[in-house]
This record gives structure tokens, sequence and C-alpha cells, in this order.
């Protein structure tokens, strides 16, 4: 497993893992409520959260954090930067090979 990643990779990761897909990947609670997507935070627990989709972002109003797919994977799995851009990456592959 590469231990560098290209600009390019992780631009890619961060602004186009659409989460919907990811939250369905980790099997992570989420939910669609008022045409919104909820989901259950990893740091605190709670589900006041929403997704702003022109950024590719996710919010916990809870616990004011902010996420990209890069930081959420590795808060969900608790991992290391290293492994969420691998399993990231994966998700990409698999994604463009079901396309």
């Amino acid at each position: 497993m590469p231990k560098r990643f290209s600009d390019e990779q992780l631009r890619q990761l961060r602004n186009e893992v659409p989460f919907p897909l990811l939250l369905q990947r980790l099997r992570w609670p989420h939910k669609r409520r008022d045409g919104q997507l909820v989901f259950v935070c990893p740091t605190c627990g709670e589900s006041r959260s929403d997704l702003n989709p022109q950024e590719n972002l996710v919010r916990c109003f809870a616990c004011q954090r902010n996420f990209n797919p890069i930081d959420f994977t590795i808060a969900a799995r608790q991992s290391d930067f290293v492994d969420a851009v691998a399993y990231l990456l994966s998700i990409v592959d698999q994604d463009s090979a079901e396309a």
C-alpha cells in the first residue's frame, strides 16, 4: 500500500466520492429526513447533521465538526490517513468497475 498519494487522487477523494455511497459502503447509520441526508456523527454520536453537496462536506451541528470523505472515513473506521485513503480508492475503483 503506497504511503504517498498524488494530489489528483486526494482531490478526487475529497471532492468526488459521494457521501451517500460512502455511508452505504461503510454501513454507517444514515437516512433521509425532510430531503436532507442525516447521519450519526462518528465523533460525538449525535444525528444533528447535514450534507453540503456543492462542497462535498458533511457537518455535525452537535460537535461543530465538518468532514470531507477522507476525514469521515478516518473517524468512522478509526483508521489512519493512509488506510482511509486506500479504502476510499478501493471504493472508487469498485464503483468504476460497476459503472
